[in-house]
């Protein structure tokens, strides 16, 4: 996954001189950093959602073809009963 770079140290420099004391620079930083991270191990990446969607097509393929066959199967079992002449 592509990691989204976030300079920590620079970040607390600009806190720093907007005003907080270096202590609550840190503070902030390391909570924006931990938000930051969590969200990036929910998110996936396109080749996540294509194996994915190779597995979905897969299983609605073989749907299809069973559900074909069953239709062919009961289709071929109703003939039997009717009549030909």
């Amino acid at each position: 996954m592509n990691a989204i770079t976030f300079d920590t140290h620079e970040f607390v420099k600009e806190l720093c001189d907007a005003g907080f004391e270096e202590k609550q620079a840190e503070a902030v930083t390391k909570a924006i950093r931990k938000a930051q991270e969590s969200r990036l191990d929910a998110l996936v990446t396109k080749q996540d959602l294509d194996v994915r969607l190779a597995e979905l097509e897969i299983r609605l393929v073989k749907w299809m073809v069973v559900t074909s066959i069953s239709i062919i199967g009961v289709l071929f079992a109703l003939l039997r009963f009717v009549p030909l002449h």
